[in-house]
């Protein structure tokens, strides 16, 4: 949910009256985990007030804080700040989160926070409910209850955040209470009918609830019902509470039973609107049926609700709806026009246009309707005639027009009225900009919530609530839209015998998925098939192939070189597809497409079975990116024999100036990379090895660990193939590559099976770049196993090697590696020696990467005070080069040199700097490390329980790696567990 934008609306806005949100200049934040969310929270739900950083503590963590508490939340205060002011210079004092006394406050105007207009927006109902004037509490408790957009605070942990939302929950009660009461003012008991029902079911003890359920169906002529309410009610409260009810309830039953006239539908004066026209004396009211399950979109009815509620200016309000297929348009806005109906005492028209269809629906034939609809029996014979008596019969009166599923803009300017006091209410799966003066929304997927909110409106909460996880595959798998939703809980709640997980397996098969959403004449497929015909050729053709790459976005270089085009051609194609709603553009020269969206192009690709333009066109792709990644690797690495590897293309690439230019494009593109990789890997094998080239550079630039699993599955297709080709060379580049992910994502002995396999399709006595770096990493897994003298002798291979083919880069990698092979046999001042020898050649070589690595070693062989600066030098660079991986591995050293160097304060906050980015990261041996530098700074620092807490957990993790850090850690608990004295090792 957001805000409405106006001209007041803050620039900084955030959401708690459901998931926590925020957007900075109407863009969407990225709020961090969880447990930073709630420190966020917290700050808000304090309307600035300040809060100490014990209460922060205690808010996320309760009674069982973690360790380092208090430095994992200067770390998530640093990165809210980060966030909140994306502006801020490094050394300017934060304006917005700011650091007071002993804690923190966030200064935010009170309109920036969803909660602070829900507040304002109850006090001037209640003033206006006061003050006699019922339509406008009405409309502004309306308002304010549109704010909620699911369960307050949903996923934030810490028991301050469980307090908050049992009392936003109960404000969110109490304003229904007052809507419903407020709606029973003005007259519409048979409209809130249904939302008591659903109110009383959620709130069952609210006697208020059911006394106005009462109320209403007695105004609805449903009197044995009203009492029916009183009698279940009155047995819920006697077995639950073993209370009678109370005074309110009791009267009400007692004038139901009298009849009491006060009772009656109250005369209340209508809003003010026209008075230059009497009711059509038969008014139409022609809208649809509204839908009983409606979920979501309570902002964006709320947008609605308020314009045509406000049409009285100067001119016909209309608005419009933009979206794909089956995202809702329709079903919103009858929603929202059943609403607002009362505002137009005079009718309401509705047409269905057939704007996505093949025949869509002739203006002269819409308005000749709406004219017998007016009561007009001898209508004229011309588009101008029929349009100029429906403004003239339209210009006394205050109507609702809902124009549904219109073409463009030329189909519905004939139907929109000439002067105020009307709303014209139109949907589009194309943006109505041709309309002067329309305001154009536009209607997006459902959130999360709301999806599994409308999916268990239909298959029952009962069903939802026993498969929660199942649940949210499905409305995952429908892409949140709203079509997809409904129709895979009425394939279920079709299916008594299915259960939620079985529908969750039939969706996940992404070939099949398209097939599965499909019910009677209902099937997503066709919808978007509708959409699909009509675009012309180029704009299909574009449609279909920017979706060979399975990607999360597509930039606008990317999309001209798999279309074979020049960029502004791609842009007009790409900006055409944006304008049809079949794909999104969500920033500047970036698009994407909606996960269904995605299957349906990916589909037409295999009907047309032109598979070698195909080819063509992601071979063009190649094109861009490996020399892109080559000058990427030119300005990060200089020197690197990494270039080498990557296959030679006659195309320049992409111009990165500079080594951040390179990092940034890397990692904004590393799911586009990935994703080319796997478009490659069903190619021919040239592609095939240019595409594991492409894996390799981008693995040892950005390990991160969570794209292991998809890059895996990639390398074991094009393994395949390549085995059945007997192709040697391409399966040594498919195993380093293998090894390479492995060892990022801490499976050492799967890395080490890897690498062997690896050699063993490369000629030892042909020297190349990757037998360097084969022997090189088949060192460093052995060693990590505990097999120095062997990793040694791998080393030596690589040295030579590397000295072989020229590479200094190469061998001093290798040489920095070797020291700690040498450390682990005892060869200390050899090691060190070594290790140094790597820093020089790698300060010789002005390579950052190299630099980063080889201090980090030589900090390794180290100990205490002499590694501490090795280290820190090496974390900066980390840093800068944003490798979180090994920023988190070299934070771990750092901090059990410092507790050796006599900085336990320091050791203890590197120690839990280093433990957050491994759990972010989600890499084992980088807790393992984090934990038992933790657990021996925590032991110096006289907290034995938290430290022999975090030494088991480090314990459990090396153990279950298999490598050597076990043995001294066990030590250490044994000693811990036999109450031996803890002290650090001498500096």
């Amino acid at each position: 949910m957001q805000f409405r934008e106006t001209p007041q609306t803050p620039a900084l806005r955030f959401q708690v009256l459901g998931p926590v949100q925020a957007w900075l200049d109407g863009r969407p934040l990225s709020l961090g985990s969880p447990q930073q969310q709630a420190v966020l929270t917290t700050l808000l739900l304090h309307s600035g007030r300040p809060v100490t950083t014990q209460d922060l503590v205690d808010a996320l963590w309760g009674e069982r804080p973690p360790a380092q508490a208090v430095a994992a939340l200067r770390t998530y205060v640093s990165r809210l700040r980060s966030v909140i002011e994306p502006r801020r210079e490094v050394r300017r004092p934060a304006e917005l989160l700011v650091s007071v006394a002993d804690g923190y406050a966030l200064r935010i105007p009170g309109e920036a926070l969803d909660l602070s207009v829900f507040e304002r927006l109850s006090t001037e109902a209640a003033a206006a409910r006061t003050a006699g004037d019922k339509h406008e509490a009405h409309r502004l408790l309306v308002q304010a209850l549109d704010l909620f957009s699911g369960r307050p605070l949903t996923g934030i942990p810490g028991p301050y955040a469980d307090a908050q939302r049992l009392r936003l929950a109960e404000r969110q009660a109490a304003a229904a209470e007052e809507r419903c009461a407020a709606a029973l003012d003005i007259g519409l008991h048979a409209e809130i009918v249904g939302e008591l029902n659903n109110l009383t079911t959620e709130y069952p003890l609210r006697e208020r609830l059911r006394e106005l359920l009462m109320l209403a169906l007695y105004r609805c002529g449903r009197q044995a019902e009203a009492l029916g309410v009183y009698t279940d009610t009155r047995k819920l409260l006697i077995e639950e509470l073993g209370v009678e009810p109370g005074a309110g309830l009791s009267a009400m039953h007692t004038r139901i039973l009298a009849a009491d006239p006060a009772l009656a539908v109250p005369v209340v004066p209508a809003p003010a609107v026209r008075e230059d026209g009497p009711a059509a004396p038969h008014a139409p009211a022609q809208l649809p049926a509204d839908v009983s399950d409606f979920s979501g979109r309570s902002e964006l009815a709320s947008d609605l609700s308020a314009v045509l509620m406000n049409a009285t200016g100067q001119a016909v309000v209309v608005t419009s709806l933009a979206g794909i297929g089956g995202v809702g348009k329709t079903t919103l806005a009858v929603h929202v026009a059943h609403r607002v109906r009362a505002e137009f005492p005079d009718g309401q028209l509705y047409v269905d246009l057939r704007g996505a269809g093949t025949s869509p629906a002739d203006p002269v034939v819409v308005l000749g309707d709406f004219l017998h609809a007016l009561g007009v029996t001898e209508t004229p014979d011309s588009l101008e005639q029929r349009a100029a008596l429906y403004r003239s019969l339209l210009a006394s009166r205050r109507m609702l027009i809902l124009l549904d599923n219109a073409r463009d803009a030329d189909q519905i300017r004939p139907l929109i009225p000439g002067v105020s006091g009307c709303a014209v209410l139109a949907t589009s799966r194309s943006r109505l900009a041709g309309i002067p003066g329309a305001q154009l929304f536009d209607v997006e997927e459902l959130t999360p919530d709301e999806a599994l909110a409308l999916f268990s409106a239909i298959v029952g909460e009962q069903r939802v609530a026993a498969e929660p996880e199942a649940a949210m595959k499905v409305v995952t798998a429908c892409g949140f839209l709203p079509l997809a939703v409904r129709i895979a809980a009425a394939r279920l709640a079709s299916r008594p015998r299915w259960s939620v997980s079985d529908l969750a397996s039939r969706l996940a098969d992404q070939r099949r998925r398209l097939d599965e959403l499909q019910l009677g004449n209902l099937a997503v497929e066709t919808t978007i098939g509708l959409g699909y015909g009509q675009l012309s050729e180029p704009e299909a053709r574009a449609f279909r192939f920017l979706a060979l790459i399975d990607s999360p976005d597509i930039p606008l270089a990317a999309a001209a070189a798999l279309l074979g085009v020049d960029e502004y051609t791609a842009e007009d194609l790409a900006e055409a597809l944006v304008e049809a709603n079949m794909l999104e553009c969500f920033a500047p020269g970036r698009y994407r497409y909606h996960d269904l969206l995605r299957l349906y192009a990916q589909r037409q690709n295999e009907r047309m079975g032109d598979t070698g333009e195909q080819e063509q066109a992601v071979l063009r792709l190649l094109e861009l990116l490996i020399p892109t990644v080559r000058n990427a690797a030119q300005v990060i690495e200089p020197d690197e024999p990494v270039l080498e590897q990557l296959t030679a293309l006659a195309s320049p690439g992409l111009g990165l100036p500079t080594s951040h230019a390179a990092q940034d494009w890397l990692r904004t593109e590393g799911g586009l990379l990935l994703s080319t990789v796997e478009a490659a890997a069903s190619g021919p094998g040239t592609l095939q090895r240019a595409a594991v080239d492409l894996l390799n550079y981008l693995i040892s630039i950005d390990p991160d660990p969570t794209r292991g699993p998809r890059a895996l599955r990639t390398l074991e297709a094009i393994g395949a193939d390549a085995h059945r080709r007997d192709d040697s060379a391409a399966l040594a580049r498919v195993h380093f590559a293998r090894g390479t992910l492995q060892s990022v994502t801490s499976d050492f002995q799967g890395a080490e099976q890897s690498f062997r396999r690896s050699l063993g399709h490369q000629a030892p006595d042909d020297p190349t770049v990757l037998l360097v770096a084969t022997a090189n990493m088949l060192g460093v897994m052995l060693n990590v196993g505990n097999r120095p003298a062997e990793a040694l002798s791998f080393y030596e291979q690589a040295r030579a090697t590397s000295q072989a083919v020229g590479s200094p880069t190469a061998e001093a990698r290798v040489v920095s590696n070797m020291a700690r092979a040498q450390h682990r046999l005892g060869m200390t001042e050899t090691a060190i020696k070594s290790a140094g020898d790597g820093v020089a050649a790698a300060r010789e070589s002005k390579n950052g990467p190299l630099l980063a690595q080889t201090l980090y070693q030589l900090g390794v062989v180290l100990s205490g005070a002499e590694a501490v600066p090795h280290l820190r030098e090496a974390h900066g660079l980390y840093q800068s080069q944003r490798n979180l991986l090994w920023e988190g591995y070299t934070l771990a050293r750092l901090a059990s040199a410092l507790l050796v160097a006599g900085q336990p304060a320091e050791a203890a906050e590197a120690a839990g700097a280093s433990l957050a980015i491994a759990q972010e990261l989600d890499s084992a041996y980088c807790q393992g490390l984090a934990n038992a530098a933790l657990g021996e700074v925590l032991l110096a620092l006289a907290q034995p329980a938290r430290g022999l807490a975090c030494l088991q957990e480090a314990h459990a993790i090396f153990t279950r790696l298999g490598v050597p850090e076990a043995s001294p850690v066990a030590d250490l608990i044994s000693r811990q567990q036999h109450t031996e004295p803890f002290s650090p090792p001498a500096p």
